[in-house]
């Protein structure tokens, strides 16, 4: 197998980080989010991260991982996340991922976010969909420092929040904005999202937020 091959097959498998933050980044606080009540925007994210792009099989499945926290603070009515293949990471888990014998049901243990993405490559053409990364800070974290991450699906929270937990990026139209990152038209978010999103400034339970869809420079 070529170099040439092997570079373009590790290519393919692009990383979307789905994240909520306020102005400075902010993304959650005594381990669960600053704020509550966005149901709108909450409906967003499942329909984000279920739709399959127009290049895979109907009976693909995207991917979602999180960290162990991110995981446990799922209503446990809600975990795992339908329509999608759950990946938890933890240390504490084996060096391998373990599949369980039913995805429905239960998620796909990694030790590490590298071991959950081997996993993924180790798919059948055509059965994975488009893989997110869904959180905490940590897992945001060790994904930003991957070549596959290649974009972010941002809600900028415009209310202020307290938080104890920041995203590393600051993405924002100021002098202080990460260089190689650019945020993208609405018509490239609506496109690459399937659907028309909300435009502007939305307000939901006293919250204002806007969506944003940034990507890395190539």
């Amino acid at each position: 197998m070529s170099n040439t091959f092997l570079e373009q097959e590790m290519a393919a498998l692009e990383l979307t980080l789905v994240l909520a933050a306020t102005r400075d980044m902010g993304i959650g606080l005594r381990g669960t989010l600053p704020w509550t009540g966005l149901r709108k925007e909450m409906a967003y994210f499942a329909r984000i991260t279920k739709r399959l792009p127009s290049s895979v099989e109907p009976t693909a499945m995207n991917a979602v991982i999180m960290g162990r926290k991110t995981w446990e603070s799922i209503p446990p009515k809600f975990r795992p996340l339908k329509g999608r293949l759950n990946i938890v990471i933890s240390r504490s888990f084996a060096a391998a991922p373990e599949e369980p014998v039913n995805t429905d049901s239960e998620p796909v243990k990694a030790s590490s976010l590298e071991q959950a993405i081997s996993y993924l490559r180790k798919k059948p053409e055509g059965t994975l969909g488009r893989v997110f990364v869904i959180g905490g800070g940590q897992v945001y974290s060790s994904a930003l420092e991957m070549r596959e991450a290649k974009r972010v699906l941002l809600t900028k929270v415009t209310t202020d929040f307290e938080c104890d937990t920041f995203f590393s990026l600051k993405l924002r139209d100021d002098e202080d904005n990460v260089p190689e990152w650019v945020q993208k038209s609405k018509q490239e978010l609506d496109d690459w999202a399937g659907e028309t999103v909300p435009e502007g400034v939305q307000v939901e339970n006293d919250t204002q937020y806007e969506f944003q869809m940034w990507e890395k420079r190539e």
